[in-house]
C-alpha cells in the first residue's frame, strides 16, 4: 500500500482549462458534496495547484488497488513521514479513517455529519454557464439548452454528449437508481408521487415498492432528482423535476420543450435557494417576493392576460404584487387592474440581481 501512496505522491497533477467558480476552498478541513460531474475534482485540483507539490498527497477513492484496511494502517505515518500537510481524498469512502493532519479535504455525493467547511457544489447556473463560453453572443441561451450546467459538458464533442452522460450516470448510479431516473425524465414538471414511479417500472422490471422508495430518496438526497411543494398544501402530490436538462436529453427521446424550460427556471430558482412553490394554473409562486413566475418560452400578450385573469383569487388573496413571464426572448410589461405584468427573457430573468 505505501507503493501506492508514494505513486500518489509523486503524480502531477492536470487541471487544463480550468474556469473560476462561485466557490472556492479555504485553508480549513472541507467537505464538497454534490452530484456526479458537478466539478468537485476540478475545484480541489485547482487549489492543490497552488501549493507545493511535496506539502499535499491527493487519493482517489475509487482507485480499486486501494485496500481500505491497508489504508487505514500506513496512511497516518505516510504522510507524517512525508511531512504532508494537505490530504485529499476525493470521492471518500466513509469506512476509510481521517487523520490528524493540518488540513482534509474530502469529496462525496452526499453531505456528511462532519465538523468541517461544507461546499454543496452546484450544478452551473446561467451567469457561471456564460464563464464556460468562448464566445458571448445571442446562441448562448441555445448552448446552454443543449449543454445544461454540467461542467465537462463544453469539451466533449456534441456527437459524444449524450453517450458521455449515459455513462457517468451509470457509473454513479445503482442500475435501479439509473432506471428510476430514467423514468423520471419523461415525467418531468408533472405532479409524481413515489407510486406513480412504482406503477411506471414494475413493468419494466421485478422490483418491491420499499427498494424503489429506498432508492428514490437517495437520488433525491443526492440531488439527482428534486420536487416542488404545493403552496400551503404540503402533503398534496409534488411536481418532478430534474437537476438539470441534461439528463432527460441524454436519457430519453422524448423532447417536449414547454417542459424542458420549465426545468430549466426551476432550476435557476433551485441554484439560487429561491423559496418557491406550485399552485394551480401557476409553475412558481415566490412568497417572499410575492411573485409568481410563469415559465411560457413563447408566451404572447393576449394569452398572458388571460392567464392572469384567471389567477385573480390568488393573486388577491395572498398579495401578489408581480407576475413574470419568462420567455426566450419576448419582452413587454403589461397594465392589469390587480398586478403587474412583466414578459422577461430568460437571459435578462437568470442574470437579475432579483
Amino acid at each position: 500500500m505505501n507503493t501506492l501512496l508514494d505513486e500518489y505522491y509523486r503524480y502531477d497533477l492536470h487541471n487544463a482549462g480550468f474556469i473560476e467558480r462561485k466557490y472556492s476552498i479555504g485553508e480549513k478541513n472541507t467537505l464538497i458534496h454534490g452530484i456526479t460531474q458537478s466539478g468537485k475534482t476540478s475545484l480541489i485540483k485547482h487549489y492543490l495547484l497552488g501549493h507545493k507539490k511535496s506539502t499535499y498527497l491527493y487519493l482517489d477513492c475509487r482507485d480499486l488497488r486501494l485496500n481500505i484496511d491497508e489504508l487505514n494502517t500506513v496512511l497516518s505515518p505516510f504522510c507524517r513521514d512525508n511531512k504532508i500537510s494537505i490530504l485529499v481524498l476525493d470521492n471518500y469512502i466513509d469506512t476509510i479513517h481521517l487523520i490528524e493532519i493540518d488540513q482534509i479535504i474530502l469529496s462525496t455525493e452526499l453531505d456528511l455529519d462532519l465538523p468541517y467547511d461544507k461546499i454543496h457544489l452546484e450544478l452551473l447556473d446561467y451567469e457561471e454557464f456564460l464563464a464556460f463560453e468562448s464566445k458571448f453572443d445571442n446562441t448562448a441561451l441555445n448552448h446552454f439548452f443543449q449543454l445544461g450546467g454540467f461542467p465537462a459538458m463544453h469539451r466533449i464533442s456534441s456527437e459524444d454528449r449524450a453517450l458521455y452522460l449515459q455513462s457517468s450516470l451509470s457509473r454513479a448510479l445503482e442500475p435501479i437508481e439509473f432506471a428510476i431516473l430514467s423514468q423520471a425524465s419523461k415525467m418531468v414538471t408533472q405532479k409524481v408521487s413515489a407510486f406513480n414511479l412504482y406503477e411506471r417500472l414494475k413493468g419494466e422490471r421485478k422490483i418491491s415498492k420499499d427498494k424503489l422508495y429506498l432508492h428514490l430518496q437517495s437520488l433525491f438526497e443526492r440531488g439527482y432528482l428534486k420536487s416542488l411543494s404545493k403552496f400551503n398544501h404540503p402533503s398534496a402530490v409534488k411536481k418532478l423535476y430534474l437537476c438539470d436538462i441534461a439528463i432527460k436529453q441524454a436519457l430519453v427521446l422524448q423532447k417536449h420543450f414547454g417542459r424542458l424550460f420549465e426545468n430549466l427556471v426551476f432550476s435557476e430558482l433551485d441554484k439560487h435557494h429561491i423559496e418557491c412553490y406550485y399552485d394551480e394554473g401557476i409553475d412558481f409562486y415566490l412568497p417572499e417576493r410575492g411573485q409568481i413566475i410563469i415559465a411560457s418560452a413563447f408566451a404572447n400578450e393576449h394569452a398572458l392576460f388571460k392567464k392572469v385573469e384567471s389567477l385573480e383569487s390568488f393573486i388577491v388573496s395572498n398579495r401578489v404584487r408581480e407576475v413574470v413571464a419568462v420567455t426566450m426572448n419576448l419582452e413587454s410589461t403589461l397594465s392589469h387592474p390587480v398586478s403587474r405584468i412583466e414578459m422577461i427573457p430568460f437571459e435578462r430573468w437568470a442574470l437579475s440581481d432579483e
